[in-house]
């Protein structure tokens, strides 16, 4: 009997942890405890990023200042690019998993709250949202490389990382 029980704990000990990595991606847990994102959670959030940082930089250049057009501008052109060389980094066949092709619930709530912005109360946003989503993606990019479990994919992120810390850095710069 005992031995059923234990055999129980284990099981659902196993499950349970298989199906905690993606929460964990999303809670944040694997975040604060420097784990690296599973393939299929890299990909979804890298993607989402992505799509945030687009769609985002595309209101600010409707409706920001000269200076944020300019940032905003590089930000469209940087993750349109990042966005392709994941795709095709799937495409391909090297990485087994699926570009989404919707933001997530979290990047699209901070779109929406964008939308209803005009003049110094988007641009105000605009700059703390540049700022937190760049610090969430050095981090994630930062993880992957270091020790995601596709070579291919963090070969990718270690490459991409770099230039997501220039924009980081010049999203901070925006916010003085």
């Amino acid at each position: 009997m005992k031995t059923v029980i234990y055999a129980s704990i284990i099981l659902v000990a196993a499950v349970s942890s298989v199906f905690a990595q993606s929460a964990a991606e999303k809670t944040g847990v694997n975040s604060v405890m420097g784990v690296a994102p599973k393939t299929a959670d890299f990909v979804l959030e890298a993607a989402s990023s992505d799509m945030f940082e687009i769609e985002s930089s595309r209101l600010a250049l409707e409706r920001a200042d000269d200076h944020t057009k300019a940032f905003a501008q590089q930000m469209v052109t940087d993750h349109q690019k990042t966005s392709e060389e994941l795709k095709g980094l799937i495409s391909s066949g090297k990485i087994q998993a699926t570009v989404p092709t919707a933001m997530s619930s979290s990047h699209q709530s901070m779109l929406d709250d964008l939308k209803k912005l005009q003049g110094d109360d988007f641009v105000k946003k605009y700059h703390a949202d540049q700022q937190d989503v760049h610090e969430d993606a050095v981090d994630l990019f930062k993880r992957y490389g270091e020790e995601g479990e596709n070579a291919d994919l963090k070969a990718w992120a270690a490459k991409t990382r770099p230039a997501l810390e220039h924009h980081l850095q010049m999203a901070k710069d925006l916010n003085k």
